[in-house]
């Protein structure tokens, strides 16, 4: 019979993988949480339209890379291909408006995009994600930016680039538009055919264009920088101040556009050299009028995503790991020591000594060979002659060394050894 594999671009992440994520997301919690913030869990499938209407139905997301599926009653959903838009749903949705202390979220989980499977980019991804509502400051910009870069160098990420934008407003980005698609009509014949369908339906798109060709075209393409509104121009300026202020490096990149229609002032990226093409490790931005637009109070927005996979790629480069391992193999010789064995088992447990307990029994010989496999610090071997005199062996794996030890005195030496061996 063939066996079913996983589907393509959604990974296992096994046990000896598993540990990178729990370090990023303890890392997450505790930095987002000094910063104010609160988890929230939304579903992983939410109405279509929620996604068509908030990033935008001209994006590649909704045309091309969303998985949306209509249920039994002809209903349109999809599986979210990112988080804001389910956050502002929810937050709308419960009124939370309403709570004074409901401005700053966070929440971690999977994503689902159809797009062709790379390195630390899959179909089912995983996101760190905040989003910040009701905060119109050009400070709360620069706060997010910086806990963003505390939050990597917590984790010992240093040689990363914070990278920093202005998209304008609804009063000023539509005279850049219109600039942008009088340009591109003059070098339609150079755009791939995605970036020539884009100039009609979404001319800025074209900034976020990877093809080579792409590139060369919009060398000498107008900037946004110089259609800024003078609110836009304070605005930046105040972030970029800010930023300074902390002596937080920077870059002003005036091609940076970010993937999605609901930004708006300020967005950013979290880049590095060390992935190829896909340098993002994380981005956001400010996306003042999405609630609005999607039935809700008008409110200010402004958040950011994390990339886990990539983040861990990372991770991965910059140091091993040392997993962890039981401290203590209990060996079991004879089926009357089999039920002492299993209370000495769990009483080191309950003492915080992780014990691996020799489950199936076997000669002395297999035990002290699984053993030597795991890594254990010591083997306790417990058998119907020493229980007979109430004692245990003890066994140093390092020195090969063995003690006797009394039976009711087996979890403190333990511990006690334990303890002396780690300083």
């Amino acid at each position: 019979m063939e066996r079913v594999q996983a589907v393509r671009g959604m990974n296992d992440i096994l046990p000896d993988a598993v540990h990178w994520w729990q370090k990023v997301e303890t890392t997450a919690r505790e930095v987002l949480e000094l910063y104010g913030y609160r988890e929230i869990r939304t579903p992983l499938v939410e109405k279509l339209e929620l996604f068509a209407r908030s990033i935008g139905e001209s994006t590649d997301i909704v045309e091309k890379e969303m998985y949306a599926f209509p249920d039994r009653k002809g209903q349109w959903l999809a599986l979210r291909p990112e988080a804001t838009a389910s956050v502002v749903r929810a937050f709308i949705e419960h009124n939370l408006h309403a709570d004074p202390l409901a401005r700053k979220f966070y929440t971690i989980g999977p994503m689902f995009r159809h797009e062709r499977p790379q390195k630390g980019r899959y179909r089912q991804f995983h996101q760190i994600d905040a989003e910040v509502f009701g905060i119109d400051d050009p400070l709360m910009d620069a706060e997010v930016m910086i806990m963003l870069c505390d939050f990597l160098q917590r984790l010992g990420l240093k040689d990363i680039g914070l990278h920093v934008n202005s998209l304008g407003c609804p009063e000023c980005r539509p005279r850049f538009r219109e600039k942008l698609k009088a340009f591109l009509q003059n070098r339609s014949p150079q755009l791939c055919p995605d970036c020539d369908r884009r100039r009609h339906v979404n001319p800025l798109r074209v900034f976020d264009c990877k093809v080579d060709r792409c590139r060369e075209a919009l060398t000498d393409a107008p900037e946004l920088a110089q259609y800024l509104c003078e609110a836009c121009r304070r605005h930046f300026d105040k972030v970029l101040e800010y930023l300074s202020d902390l002596h937080v490096a920077y870059a002003v990149d005036s091609r940076m556009v970010r993937g999605l229609d609901y930004y708006m002032r300020t967005t950013f990226e979290v880049i590095t050299d060390r992935l190829g093409a896909q340098n993002a490790v994380g981005g956001g931005g400010r996306y003042d009028g999405l609630m609005r637009d999607l039935g809700g109070p008008d409110l200010p927005g402004i958040g950011f995503a994390i990339g886990m996979e990539r983040l861990i790629l990372l991770l991965q480069q910059k140091e091993a790991w040392v997993s962890k391992k039981p401290q203590v193999f209990i060996a079991v010789l004879g089926d009357e020591a089999v039920r002492q064995a299993f209370r000495l088992a769990q009483d080191l447990r309950a003492h915080g000594v992780a014990a691996e307990l020799a489950h199936g029994g076997g000669s002395l010989k297999s035990q002290m060979r699984r053993a030597d496999k795991l890594g254990v610090a010591h083997v306790v071997i417990v058998g119907e002659e020493e229980l007979a005199r109430g004692v245990v062996v003890v066994r140093h794996m390092v020195s090969k060394e063995q003690d006797q030890v009394p039976l009711e005195n087996t979890v403190q030496f333990l511990m006690t050894v334990s303890t002396v061996e780690s300083l």
